[in-house]
C-alpha cells in the first residue's frame, strides 16, 4: 500500500485544536470533520470546503463548554450523527446534494456523557454509541428513542467502538482493556452480545476489519480473530521513536489498516496467500503532534488524517495504478479492489470481490463493459448504469463475452452459454448452443413497460440450425422448441416475450406466438425485419415494399408501403418513429403511423381508456379493425365492459356492442340498487358474461344457483338451444315442460333439422314419423336401424325399398347390405357388400348362399386390400383364390420372406428365379448369408453369391462358391470387377485379396500407388517384381519430397542408396537439423560442415553467428550478428576473441539504436566508440537541441556553434525569426541573421541587429531598402509586400494619388488572398474619398469591377451606392444573386423596380426554377419549363387552369414522349385522361400510337385505352363530320378495330373463349390496320381454344400461307384466297416485315394443321346472332362493349 500526500484540506494551528472526529458519507460525496471549536467542516470528494456550521449544545440556554467525541454517516449518506460530551447524540438532516437545508430530525439524551458514535450500515435506522458509564446504547430513529444494547458488568468507560465490515456487528473497547462484541437480530438468530477478549492496556485504537485489531499505550499491536483468539501481534515498546497509539481504521476491503501514534502511522496489509498481517510501511511525519482521527473513504482512494493540533491531510491510497488503452484508469486500492475512472470524464466506478478474492486481471469491452477475473470468481459490470454482478466461476479461460444485450452478459464456453444479469450475485441460466451470433440469440429480462413481476426472463436460441429453444431464465423449463424445415438466420424475441420472429435461409420470415403455441408465416421473401423500439410492432421489407404490423396478434393485417431502396434502421425519439431507407444517393425517412404504436404501449400498460382516445380519430381500416379487436378481448379480460362495447361499436358488431350495453345498464342498475361498487359481482350480470363467452353451462349455473329456473331456459330458448332448455325443465320440474318440448320440436322442423326431430319421434314412440323425418333429412342408415329394431314385418314393401334406394343412393353399402340381408334378399346384399368394400360380411354371405362365388370374392378382396396398403392380409386371401403370384408380389411387399418363399418354392424355375434373386438380396440385407447363398444359387446367380461373401470377408465361402459354380474365367472377370469395386470404396486389403487370387499382382500393386499407399506397394514390388525395387525407391522418394512428405522421401531415397539427394531435399526446405544429421551420417565431418555454413548464411541473427562460432568461424559470426541486430553476441564474441573489432561494434551498435529510436542508448554507444560527432549529429537530425548541446559541449566543443547554427536554421524554417536571431547571436553571427531578415524583408529587424552588432553594415542596409522600394536590387520583383510597403511609405508622405495608384497594382496576378485584395482596395477607395475627391467615381468604377472579378459582388454594389450609382449596384446585386438586397435598392427608387424584376425572371428561367415561375405569374414560361424538366403532373394541373388549348397542347407533348420512350401505352393513356383533340397535327401521333399497340404484344389493359382513346377522338369528330370526313372514316376504322381487340382480351380473361373466338373472327376485316399474320394466328388460336376446329384450321392455315410468303415475298402474289370468297375480309394488304410469334410456334401451329388436315371434318361456320351476344356480354359485364358505360340487356 502507497500513501502519497495529496493536499492538506484544514491547516493546523499554532495550538492544541484537536480534530475529534472525521468521517466520509457512504456515496463518497461529502468529508465531514469536526474539532475542539465543535464546527462541522464539509469537504467534498476532491477536499474542497463547501459547506460548515456549528453544533448545538444540548441545552439550548447552556454554554458551549461540550467538546464533539464522535460523528457518523448514516448509510444513505443523507444525515450525520453528532455524540457530544454534554451527554446528548444529535442527528442532523443534511440532504443529498450541496445546499440543501440543514435541520436536526434526532435527539437522543443520556445521563452521561458520549464517548464514541458508529453507525453499522445494515442498520438504517439505529445508531450505535458508547457511554462514559460504560453502556453501549442504539438510538432507533423512527421511536427517536433510544434502548441500551450492553453494558460493562462494572461500568467501565466506553473508550472506542466500530463496526464489522457487513454492518450486523460491533465491538466495544473499555477502558479496562476488555473488549466486547454485539451481533444484531438479523432475521435467523436474535440479538447477542458476549465479551470478546481481554487486551493488554486500554484499547484506545480499535477498528474491524478482515481481523480485528487493538493497540494502546503499551505500543504493541494486536490482532485478533473474531472468536478474540490472538492471531498475531507486533511489539514496538522498544522503540524509543514510538509513543501510544491513539486510533485505528481499516480501509473498505478490510485488508489493510492504519495505526497512528505521536508523529507517524504505520500501515499493516494482509497477505491472502500466508493468511497472515504484514507492516507494509510507515509513514513518519515531523512535527505531526499526534494522530487524533482516521476516515478512509468509501471507495479506498482517500485517507484522512487528523492531528491534535487541528490539520487534516488527505492522502492518495493505492497498491498500484495503470492506464487501460489510453481511457481509463485502475486504482488497486487493495488486491480485491479496484477503483475504475474513465480519464474522459472523470466517472469512477469501485471494482470490488464481496469474497475479499485477488482481482487479478481486468478488461474493458466496447469502453462500457467490465469483465475482471479472480482466482474463484468472475466479475463483471456495466460503467454506464453502476450495475456489478460477482458470481463463483471455474473457466477454461477461453472464455467469450457477448454484450449484444445492456441487461445482462452473455459468457460462452466449451459450448455452454451462461448469462449472468448485472446487479445480480448469481448466474441467471445456461443453455447450451454452438451458434452465438448475436443475430440468433435474443435475451429479454422484464423489458416490458407493465411488468408486475419480476418473473418474465426468456431466452431463444439455436439448438441447431433448424432449430429454436425458448427458455423461462427463471424456473430453467424449457417453454417452445421449434423446428423448422430451412436454416434459421435471425431470431428476436418482443420487448414483452410474448411472440418470437424468426428469418430462414430463404428469406421467409415467421412468427411464433407463446401463449397459443402457434406458428405463422408472414412473408415469403424478407430482406430486412425489425421489432420497432418499445412496441410490439413489426417492420420488414419485401422487396420493393416496406411492410407494417400494428397488431402482431393479427399478422393477416398488414399495412404495405412502396419503397425504392433498402431499409437501413427505424428511429424512435421525440413523439416519431421513422424508417430510414438507402436509396442509393439519398437517404429517405418514412413516418409510421405513431397513434398506432403508441396504442401498443397503452394496452400494455393496461391504459385502455387512453387506448380508445387514441383509435377514436383514425379511420376504420384493416389495421385500425385488428387493434379495435384486440382492445375488446383484452378489456372483457379485465372486465372493462364500457371499453369493449366502444370497440364492437367501432368494429360494427352490432350485436355484442347492444349486448354489452344492455349489461352495463343492468351492472349499474345494481350498483345504484346495492349502494355501491360496479355491479359486475351480481348472478344477473355474470350469467350475461358467460353467455357472451359462450360458456352456456356455466350461465345455467348462475342462474340455477340463485333460483332462476325462468331465466335459464330463457337463456337457452333465446339462443335457440332448445334442448338443453327441455333439460333444465324436466330437471327442475318445470310446468311448461311440456309445451317446451312442443315448440322444440316444432322449432326443429321449421329450421329443416330432420334428424333432431326423427329423435324425438323415436323418442315418442312414432316410428313411421321417425322414419319419414330421417329419410326426409338424408338419413337413410337412421331409418334402417329403426326398421331392424322394430322389425321389417311391421312396414310395407314400399317403405323399405325407398329405404334400401336411400341407402344406395348415400353409398351407404354395408348398411344397405344388413338391410337387404334382413329382408332375404340375398343376391342385393351380396352386391352392396362387394360395392361397400365389405368383403368379409360379403364371404360369409357367400358360404353360406352362394359357395361358388366365394373365389372370385377371396381375390377381390385381396385386390382390394393391396389396393388399401394391407398386404399382409391379402397374401393369404390371395392363396385362397388360388392367385400365387399376386400372394407372392404381396409376401415380399409386406417382407413376409418365409411365407413368400413356400409359395415359390411351389413355382416352376422360370417363374421362381425372379423372386428368388429378390429374398437372396433380402437375406443378403439382413445378414443372413448362407440363405441368401441358397436362394441365389436357386436363381442361377452364383456370382452374386460371390460378391456378397467378399463384401463381407467371407473369401472362403466366397472361393467355394465360385469353384462349385463358377468357370475359372467367370471367376477372374468377376474378381477382378470386384477388386475394382472394392478399390474404389477405399477396402484396399480386400481388393488386394481378389487381385492376389487371379494373380493379378501388377493390378494390386498399381492400386496401392495410386492410392499412395507406398509400404504396401513396396511391399508388393519386393515380393512380385524385385527387379524394379530400387527404380520404385527413388519414384516414390521425388513423389513424396514433391508432397512434402520429408520423413517418408528420407526412407525411399536412402533404400535408393542417394543421400545426396536426401540433404539437398533438406537444405532446399530449411530443415537444417535433418540435413546436418544425413550428412554426418553418411558423408563424414566436413560434409556436414559446409552443411552448417549453408545454415547459417541462410539463418542469420544471433542463431546464425552461434551456428559459425560452434563451427570456429568467430569473425564471420561477429559479422552476421551485426547485421542481423544481435549485438549482444557481437560484443560476447569480440571481447572473447577479437577486442580490436569493438569500436567497430559499438559503432554499429549505436547506428542500430538510433534507427530503432533509443537515441539515449545510441549516444552512450557512439561515445563508446569514439565518434561525439555523429552523437551530436543524431540529436540535431532529432531536433533534440538540448541533447546535442550537452554532447557537444562535454565531448566536442568545436561543435557547439554547430548545433545552434542548425537550430538557427531550424527557426527559420519556421519563420521564428526571433528565436533564429537569439541563435545567430550566440554563434557570433550576427551577419547571418542579418541576412535572413533581409531575406524576410524584415528591413526594421535587419536595422536592428545591424545597430546593435554590426553598426558598419547600417548604411548599406539603408541603401539595399531604397532600391528595393523603387524595384531595382534584389528583391525588387513586384510581389504583394513590396506593393503594399511601397503604397504605405507613399501614404505616409502625403502622395494620396500615387498610393492610390500603387494599392491599384494589387491584382489577382501579384496575389491570390482574396481578403487582402479585398482590404487594399477598399482602401485605395477609402483614400480617394477622404483625400482625392476628384478621383472617386474613377477609382469606385476600378475597385467595384475588380471586386466582382473575385465574387465580392455585394461589397461592389455598396461601393456603388455610396457615390450613388443605383442601377450599377443593381446590376452588381443581379450578377451576384443578391436579390433581396437589389430589390431593397428598388424600393427607395421604384424607376428599377420593374428592371429587377424582369431580370428575376430571366434568372428564374436560366436556372429552370419552374415553380417560382408559376409562383410569379409567368405561367407559359414555367409550363415549357415543366414539361422540359419531364414533371409532367404539374403541366397538366397548371395547364387545366389555363384553358382547353393548353391542356391538348401539353397533352400531345407528354404523348408525344412517351411514345418517343417506346411507351405507347402510356401515351394513350395522357390522350384518355386529358382527351383527345381533333387536331390534324396530332394524326399521325394517334396513329403511331394505335399501330404500336396493335401490331404488338401488349401488357393487359393497354388495348382497351387505345380504344377509350380513339373512342373520344372519334366523338368529338362525329360532331362536324363535313370537316374531316376524310380522317374521320380511317379513325372510325381504327377505333373499331381496337374496340375488337379489347374485347376479345376481356372475354378471353373472363374464359368467355367463345365469344373471344368471335371478337377475333371480326378482327380479320381489319387485316392491314392490324398486321396480317398476328389477326390470322390470333382469330385460329381462339377458335381453336373455343372448340371450333374448321374455324381454326382455316384461319391458321391461311397464317401458315402469310408466314411462308413474308419469308419468301416473291411469293406473295400466289396465296391461296377461295376460303375467304364473299367475304369481308380483306386480301389486299402489305405483308408484315416481320413474324408476330416465334419459329417454334409456328412449328408448332404447322404440325397442329397437318394433324387435323388428316382427319378434317366438314362443317359450316357457325351463325352469329348479334342480339344473343349482346345481351349475353351485357349481362356478363353490366357494361355496353362500344362506349364502356352501364348498360342493361335488350331483349
Amino acid at each position: 500500500m502507497q500513501l502519497r500526500h495529496l493536499k492538506a484540506i484544514l491547516p493546523p494551528t499554532e495550538g492544541i485544536s484537536k480534530v475529534t472526529s472525521i468521517t466520509w458519507s457512504l456515496n463518497s460525496r461529502r468529508l465531514a470533520v469536526v474539532t475542539q471549536d465543535r464546527i462541522v467542516h464539509l469537504f467534498d470528494e476532491n477536499g474542497d470546503r463547501k459547506d460548515k456550521f456549528s453544533t448545538k449544545p444540548a441545552d439550548p440556554g447552556g454554554p458551549k463548554n461540550y467538546c464533539v467525541r464522535g460523528m457518523a454517516f448514516s448509510p444513505d449518506s443523507s444525515k450525520l450523527a453528532i455524540g457530544q460530551s454534554d451527554n446528548i447524540v444529535f442527528v442532523y438532516k443534511l440532504g443529498t446534494e450541496w445546499g440543501d437545508k440543514k435541520s436536526i430530525c434526532n435527539k437522543f439524551h443520556q445521563s452521561s456523557a458520549i464517548t464514541c458514535v458508529t453507525w453499522p450500515h445494515q442498520q438504517h435506522h439505529e445508531i450505535v454509541f458508547g457511554l462514559a458509564e460504560g453502556k453501549v446504547k442504539v438510538g432507533q430513529l423512527r421511536s427517536n428513542k433510544p434502548a441500551t444494547l450492553y453494558a460493562h458488568p462494572e461500568g467501565s468507560y466506553v473508550v472506542s467502538l466500530t463496526s464489522s465490515p457487513d454492518g450486523r456487528a460491533i465491538i466495544s473497547g473499555h477502558l479496562d482493556g476488555t473488549i466486547y462484541r454485539f451481533y444484531f437480530d438479523d432475521g435467523e438468530m436474535g440479538p447477542s452480545h458476549s465479551k470478546l477478549g481481554q487486551h493488554n492496556c486500554v484499547p484506545y485504537a480499535l477498528a474491524w476489519g478482515e481481523s480485528i485489531v487493538a493497540a494502546g499505550n503499551d505500543c504493541k499491536v494486536v490482532f485478533y480473530d473474531t472468536e478474540g483468539g490472538v492471531l498475531q501481534h507486533f511489539d514496538y515498546s522498544g522503540d524509543e521513536a514510538v509513543r501510544e497509539f491513539t486510533c485505528a481504521e481499516f480501509n473498505p476491503s478490510g485488508e489493510t489498516v492504519v495505526i497512528g501514534s505521536f508523529n507517524r502511522y504505520y500501515v499493516f496489509s494482509y497477505n491472502l496467500q500466508r493468511q497472515l498481517w504484514e507492516e507494509s510501511g510507515v509513514k513518519i511525519i515531523d512535527n505531526l503532534y499526534t494522530v487524533t482521527a482516521f476516515c478512509w473513504k468509501p471507495d479506498g482512494s482517500r485517507l484522512g488524517v487528523g492531528s491534535l493540533c487541528g490539520g487534516v491531510d488527505m492522502y492518495d491510497a493505492c497498491i498500484r495504478r495503470h492506464r487501460y488503452k489510453g481511457k481509463f484508469e485502475f486504482t488497486y486500492v487493495s488486491n480485491s479492489q479496484v477503483i475504475v475512472k474513465r480519464l474522459s470524464s472523470g466517472t469512477r466506478i469501485v471494482l470490488k470481490s464481496h469474497f475479499g478474492y485477488e482481482i487479478t486481471k481486468i478488461n474493458i469491452y466496447e469502453d462500457q463493459y467490465l469483465i475482471a477475473h479472480t482466482p474463484e470468481t468472475l466479475l463483471m459490470g456495466d460503467l454506464e448504469s453502476c450495475k456489478l454482478s460477482e458470481v463463483p466461476w471455474s473457466g477454461s479461460g477461453n472464455e467469450r463475452f457477448f454484450f449484444d444485450n445492456h441487461q445482462v452478459c452473455m459468457i460462452y464456453n466449451a459450448g455452454e452459454l451462461s448469462l449472468v444479469e448485472y446487479g445480480r450475485n448469481e448466474v441467471l441460466g445456461t443453455c447450451r448452443t454452438e451458434h452465438m451470433s448475436p443475430f440468433l440469440i435474443s435475451v429479454r429480462l422484464n423489458e416490458g413497460r407493465h411488468e408486475i413481476s419480476d418473473d418474465n426472463k426468456k431466452i431463444a436460441f439455436l439448438i441447431d440450425v433448424q432449430t429454436i429453444r425458448i427458455l423461462d431464465l427463471n424456473t430453467g423449463v424449457t417453454i417452445a422448441t421449434i423446428t423448422h424445415e430451412a436454416r434459421i438466420d435471425w431470431l428476436e424475441l418482443n420487448t414483452r416475450a410474448s411472440h418470437l420472429l424468426f428469418r430462414d435461409k430463404k428469406r421467409q420470415l415467421h412468427l411464433f406466438n407463446l401463449a397459443k403455441m402457434e406458428r405463422t408465416t408472414m412473408l415469403h421473401y424478407c430482406s430486412y425485419v425489425q421489432w420497432v423500439p418499445q412496441s410490439d410492432v413489426v417492420v420488414a421489407q419485401n422487396r420493393g415494399n416496406l411492410c407494417v404490423w400494428y397488431s402482431i396478434d393479427n399478422p393477416e393485417r398488414v399495412t404495405v408501403f412502396p419503397i425504392k431502396g433498402e431499409v437501413e434502421d427505424i428511429e424512435r425519439s421525440k413523439g416519431r418513429t421513422e424508417v430510414v431507407v438507402d436509396e442509393g444517393i439519398n437517404t429517405v425517412s418514412y413516418a409510421l403511423d405513431e397513434s398506432l404504436i403508441e396504442f401498443g404501449t397503452a394496452v400494455e400498460d393496461k391504459d385502455y381508456e387512453h387506448a380508445v382516445d387514441i383509435l377514436e380519430p383514425l379511420e376504420l381500416t384493416p389495421e385500425t379493425e385488428a387493434l379495435w379487436q384486440q382492445l375488446s378481448t383484452l378489456a372483457l379480460v379485465d372486465q372493462k365492459l364500457n371499453i369493449a362495447e366502444r370497440c364492437y361499436a367501432a368494429l360494427g358488431d352490432v350485436a355484442k356492442a347492444r349486448f354489452l350495453h344492455k349489461i352495463n345498464k343492468q351492472a349499474e342498475a345494481v350498483a345504484k340498487e346495492m349502494g355501491g361498487g360496479d355491479g359486475l359481482d351480481h348472478y344477473s350480470v355474470r350469467a350475461k358474461l358467460d353467455m357472451l363467452n359462450k360458456q352456456y353451462k356455466l350461465a345455467e349455473n348462475v342462474l340455477l344457483e340463485n333460483g332462476k329456473v325462468e331465466e335459464a331456459i330463457a337463456m337457452y330458448t333465446e339462443m335457440h338451444r332448445w334442448s338443453e332448455a327441455v333439460t333444465v325443465a324436466e330437471d327442475k320440474n318445470y310446468p311448461e315442460a311440456e309445451n317446451l318440448r312442443r315448440h322444440h320440436y316444432q322449432w326443429l322442423i321449421e329450421t329443416g333439422q330432420e334428424e333432431q326431430a326423427g329423435a324425438v319421434k323415436e323418442k315418442e314412440g312414432d316410428y313411421m314419423g321417425a322414419i319419414s323425418l330421417y329419410l326426409k333429412g338424408g338419413l337413410p342408415g337412421r331409418a334402417a336401424q329403426v326398421v331392424c329394431k322394430q322389425g321389417p314385418h311391421q312396414f310395407d314393401n314400399g317403405l323399405l325399398d325407398s329405404i334400401s334406394s336411400s341407402l344406395t343412393k348415400a353409398a351407404m353399402h354395408e348398411r344397405a347390405g344388413e338391410f337387404y340381408e334382413k329382408l332375404g334378399r340375398f343376391d342385393a346384399a351380396r352386391d352392396a357388400y362387394r360395392r361397400g368394400n365389405a368383403y368379409r360380411r360379403a364371404v360369409d354371405l357367400c358360404r353360406k348362399e352362394f359357395p361358388a362365388a366365394v373365389v372370385q370374392l377371396e381375390e377381390e378382396w385381396g385386390d382390394w386390400l393391396v389396393h388399401q396398403k394391407q398386404l399382409d392380409a391379402a397374401v393369404n386371401h390371395f392363396v385362397e383364390a388360388g392367385q400365387s403370384i399376386k400372394a407372392i408380389e404381396a409376401a415380399i411387399e409386406c417382407r413376409q420372406w418365409r411365407k413368400a418363399a413356400d409359395i415359390v418354392e411351389q413355382q416352376d424355375p422360370a417363374t421362381a428365379a425372379p423372386f428368388f434373386k429378390r429374398i437372396a438380396h433380402h437375406y443378403e440385407q439382413a445378414r443372413s448369408y448362407e440363405e441368401a447363398e441358397r436362394y441365389y444359387v436357386r436363381a442361377g446367380m452364383p456370382g452374386d453369391a460371390v460378391e456378397m461373401y467378399t463384401c463381407v470377408d467371407k473369401w472362403e465361402a466366397a472361393h467355394k462358391v465360385a469353384v462349385t459354380y463358377m468357370t475359372d474365367q467367370e471367376a477372374a472377370i468377376l474378381y477382378t470387377r470386384r477388386a475394382r469395386e472394392l478399390e474404389g470404396q477405399g477396402k484396399f486389403k480386400e481388393a488386394e485379396k481378389m487381385y492376389l487370387t487371379v494373380k493379378e499382382h501388377d493390378l494390386a500393386i498399381n492400386m496401392y500407388k495410386k492410392n499412395r499407399m507406398y509400404d504396401q506397394m513396396i511391399r508388393l514390388v519386393s515380393t512380385f517384381r524385385k527387379d524394379l525395387l530400387t527404380e520404385t525407391h527413388l519414384h516414390l522418394a521425388q513423389q513424396l519430397e514433391a508432397d512434402s512428405n520429408f520423413k517418408e522421401a528420407e526412407k525411399h531415397y536412402l533404400e535408393a542408396k542417394d543421400w545426396k539427394s536426401v540433404v539437398q531435399m533438406y537444405r532446399a526446405n530449411e530443415l537444417w537439423d535433418d540435413a546436418i544429421r544425413i550428412a554426418r551420417m553418411h558423408g563424414g565431418t566436413n560434409a556436414s560442415k559446409q552443411v552448417a555454413y549453408a545454415w547459417a548464411v541462410s539463418l542469420g541473427g544471433e542463431a546464425g553467428a552461434q551456428l559459425l562460432s560452434k563451427f570456429g568461424l568467430v569473425e564471420q559470426a561477429i559479422d552476421y550478428a551485426m547485421e542481423s541486430g544481435a549485438f549482444m553476441h557481437a560484443f560476447e564474441l569480440t571481447r572473447a576473441s577479437m577486442k580490436h573489432k569493438l569500436p567497430e561494434v559499438h559503432l554499429k551498435y549505436a547506428m542500430y539504436l538510433e534507427d530503432e529510436g533509443r537515441f539515449k542508448e545510441a549516444e552512450e554507444e557512439f561515445i563508446k566508440a569514439d565518434k561525439p560527432k555523429e552523437a551530436i549529429d543524431m540529436y540535431i537530425h532529432q531536433q533534440d537541441w538540448a541533447s546535442a548541446m550537452r554532447v557537444a559541449e562535454q565531448y566536442d566543443p568545436a561543435s557547439v556553434s554547430d548545433v545552434q547554427m542548425a537550430q538557427a536554421r531550424l527557426f527559420i524554417e519556421r519563420k521564428e525569426h526571433q528565436k533564429a536571431e537569439q541563435m545567430f547571436v550566440k554563434a557570433k553571427r550576427p551577419e547571418l541573421a542579418i541576412k535572413m531578415y533581409k531575406d524576410a524583408r524584415i528591413w526594421e529587424e535587419a536595422i536592428r541587429v545591424a545597430e546593435d552588432y554590426l553598426p558598419s553594415k547600417v548604411q548599406e542596409i539603408h541603401l539595399e531598402l531604397a532600391a528595393s522600394m523603387t524595384g531595382g536590387g534584389p528583391g525588387g520583383a513586384m510581389t504583394a509586400d513590396n506593393i503594399l510597403a511601397r503604397a504605405k511609405m507613399l501614404e505616409r508622405s502625403g502622395e494620396y494619388s500615387r498610393a492610390i495608384d500603387c494599392y491599384l497594382e494589387m491584382t489577382k496576378e501579384v496575389t491570390s488572398d482574396m481578403d487582402m485584395l479585398e482590404d487594399v482596395w477598399e482602401n485605395a477607395s477609402k483614400m480617394a474619398m477622404d483625400h482625392c475627391r476628384s478621383r472617386v467615381q474613377e477609382v469606385v468604377q476600378v475597385v467595384a469591377h475588380r471586386l466582382m472579378e473575385i465574387s465580392r459582388y455585394e461589397q461592389a454594389a455598396e461601393l456603388f451606392e455610396s457615390i450613388d450609382l443605383h442601377k450599377e449596384a443593381v446590376d452588381v446585386y443581379v450578377r451576384g444573386g443578391k436579390w433581396d438586397k437589389a430589390r431593397h435598392v428598388g424600393q427607395n427608387h421604384p424607376q428599377l423596380s420593374n428592371y429587377i424584376e424582369k431580370q428575376y425572371e430571366q434568372h428564374l428561367i436560366k436556372n429552370e426554377n419552374a415553380d417560382e415561375l408559376a409562383t410569379k405569374g409567368n405561367t407559359t414560361a414555367a409550363l415549357d419549363l415543366y414539361a422540359r424538366q419531364g414533371e409532367w403532373e404539374k403541366v397538366h394541373e397548371l395547364a387545366v387552369e389555363q384553358g382547353s388549348e393548353a391542356v391538348a397542347k401539353f397533352a400531345y407533348q407528354h404523348a408525344k414522349v412517351e411514345a418517343t420512350k417506346n411507351n405507347p401505352r402510356a401515351a394513350a393513356q395522357v390522350f384518355v385522361r386529358y382527351g383527345a383533340p381533333p387536331n390534324p397535327e396530332y394524326f399521325e401521333l394517334y396513329k403511331h400510337i394505335t399501330h404500336e399497340i396493335l401490331s404488338e404484344p401488349c401488357e393487359p389493359g393497354a388495348e382497351q385505352e387505345v380504344k377509350d382513346m380513339l373512342y373520344k377522338l372519334v366523338s368529338v369528330m362525329q360532331m362536324t363530320p363535313e370537316v374531316q370526313s376524310a380522317h374521320l372514316a380511317e379513325f372510325t376504322r381504327l377505333c373499331e378495330a381496337a374496340h375488337f381487340t379489347a374485347q376479345k382480351s376481356k372475354c378471353k380473361a373472363e374464359n368467355w373463349l367463345e365469344m373471344a373466338a368471335k371478337s377475333a373472327t371480326a378482327l380479320l376485316r381489319y387485316v392491314g390496320d392490324i398486321p396480317a399474320d398476328k389477326a390470322f394466328f390470333e382469330a385460329g388460336l381462339a377458335c381453336k381454344e373455343a372448340g371450333l376446329m374448321n374455324m381454326a384450321f382455316v384461319f391458321l392455315n391461311r397464317y401458315l400461307d402469310l408466314s411462308e410468303a413474308m419469308e419468301d415475298p416473291d411469293s406473295s402474289n400466289i396465296i391461296e384466297n377461295s376460303d375467304f370468297v364473299n367475304t369481308d375480309i380483306p386480301y389486299d394488304f402489305v405483308l408484315p416485315e416481320k413474324h408476330y410469334v416465334s419459329e417454334e410456334k409456328r412449328e408448332e401451329v404447322r404440325d397442329w394443321v397437318l394433324a387435323l388436315s388428316m382427319d378434317q371434318q366438314g362443317a359450316e361456320p357457325p351463325v352469329y346472332s348479334r342480339k344473343e351476344d349482346w345481351n349475353k356480354f351485357i349481362h356478363k359485364f353490366q357494361l355496353c362493349p362500344w362506349s364502356n358505360t352501364a348498360q342493361n340487356p335488350s331483349y
